[in-house]
C-alpha cells in the first residue's frame, strides 16, 4: 500500500477510535436530548456553514433517517461549486464572519420550548453560528456542538463577544480530528492534504440517529424513516417517502 493511502487510512481511523473512547457519553446525552425534543413534536435545529453543510444534510433529509431535525442551511454559505466569480468562496467565506447574520436567518422561524439545536463547526469561530448559538441560549433552547476541539483550542475568536461554540453548547462533542483537519503531510509538499472532519461529523451524526431512533422506538414514538425499496418494495417505499415529508411538513410549517 503506498503510504499516502495507510497514512489517511490510519488517521481517520485514529479518529474513529478516538471518538469512540472519549465522545459516547456526551453522543449519548445528544441523541436523549434529540429523542425527548422530538417525542414531544419539538424540533431539533440544525446549522452549518461551509462544508459543515454536509453534516446537517446527512441527518435529514436521506435514506435512513427521519422526521424531527430541521436542517437549516444558507445557500450564501454552502454553495461551493462556483469557487470563483458570481456566489463564489470569497463571498461565501466573508459572509460566514458578518456578526448579526444569524439573528437575520432565525428571524424566519417560532421557536418552542421543546426545541433544541445542533450545532456544527470544527474552529468553533464562525460568526453565523456562534450568532445562533447566543439565539438559542437567549430562548434557553440547549445546544449541542460538534466541533473539532483542538482547532477550536488554537483558533482565535471573531464574535465581538469573544465566544466560541464549545463555550456556548450545553454538549460539546469532539470530532477529534487533528489541528487544521489534513492528515497527510507529503514528503516535498509544504501543505497537508487530506481533510478529516466530514468523516468525524458523518459518523457523529450517524451514531446520534440510530441512537434517536431506537429511544423513540422503545417510548412509543417509532419514526417514519425514509426507506429505500430494496428493503420493502418499490410501492411501499414510495409511499413512506410521501408519509415522512407529510410528517416533516407538518412538524416545520408551525415553525415559520
Amino acid at each position: 500500500m503506498l503510504n499516502v493511502y495507510r497514512d489517511y487510512m490510519e488517521a481517520t481511523a485514529k479518529i474513529i477510535q478516538d471518538i469512540q473512547l472519549t465522545q459516547m457519553d456526551n453522543i449519548e446525552k445528544a441523541a436523549q436530548m434529540f429523542a425527548k425534543s422530538i417525542a414531544s413534536d419539538g424540533l431539533v435545529h440544525m446549522y452549518g456553514s461551509g462544508h459543515s453543510r454536509m453534516a446537517v444534510e446527512e441527518v435529514f433529509p436521506r435514506y435512513g433517517s427521519f422526521p424531527g431535525f430541521h436542517p437549516i442551511v444558507e445557500l450564501s454559505m454552502t454553495f461551493h461549486n462556483q469557487v470563483v466569480g458570481s456566489n463564489g468562496q470569497r463571498q461565501a467565506m466573508f459572509i460566514e464572519n458578518i456578526e448579526g447574520l444569524g439573528n437575520r436567518i432565525l428571524r424566519n422561524f417560532i421557536f418552542k420550548p421543546e426545541d433544541c439545536f445542533l450545532l456544527f463547526s470544527t474552529s468553533g469561530t464562525g460568526n453565523v453560528v456562534i450568532d445562533m448559538a447566543l439565539e438559542a441560549r437567549e430562548r434557553n433552547l440547549p445546544i449541542v456542538a460538534i466541533t473539532g476541539v483542538e482547532n477550536s483550542k488554537q483558533s482565535a475568536p471573531k464574535h465581538s463577544t469573544g465566544k466560541k461554540l464549545l463555550e456556548l453548547a450545553d454538549v460539546v462533542i469532539d470530532t477529534c480530528v487533528p489541528s487544521g483537519d489534513a492528515a497527510v503531510h507529503i514528503e516535498g509538499l509544504k501543505y497537508p492534504v487530506g481533510p478529516t472532519s466530514t468523516i468525524a461529523n458523518t459518523l457523529i451524526v450517524n451514531l446520534i440517529k440510530v441512537r434517536t431512533a431506537e429511544l423513540l422506538t422503545e417510548t412509543g414514538h417509532p419514526p417514519l424513516v425514509l426507506t429505500s425499496a430494496h428493503f420493502i418494495g418499490k410501492e411501499e417505499s414510495a409511499q413512506l417517502f410521501e408519509d415522512t415529508y407529510d410528517d416533516y411538513r407538518r412538524r416545520v410549517w408551525r415553525n415559520q
